[in-house]
């Protein structure tokens, strides 16, 4: 499970930054994106796809371990 860092830029669009990669890429969609329940698969507009485990939303910015979806 690679740790991915996640912010929203000054434009107000989430993006998603992979280290091991060195990728940064907007995030297309969030499956779950409200306060009791955020995360789950999320698309970016490179055509990758990630899972963060659902959680209460978290303060961006912040960094989450997040495996490849299938």
């Amino acid at each position: 499970m690679p740790k991915v860092m996640l912010r929203v830029d000054p434009e107000g669009v989430m993006t998603c930054y992979v280290p091991k990669k060195d990728l940064e890429a907007k995030v297309v969609s969030l499956e779950f994106d409200s306060d009791e329940k955020w995360g789950g698969r999320m698309e970016l507009d490179d055509g990758e796809a990630l899972m963060i485990d659902p959680m209460p939303k978290p303060n961006l910015p912040t960094e989450l371990r997040a495996k490849r979806a299938e």
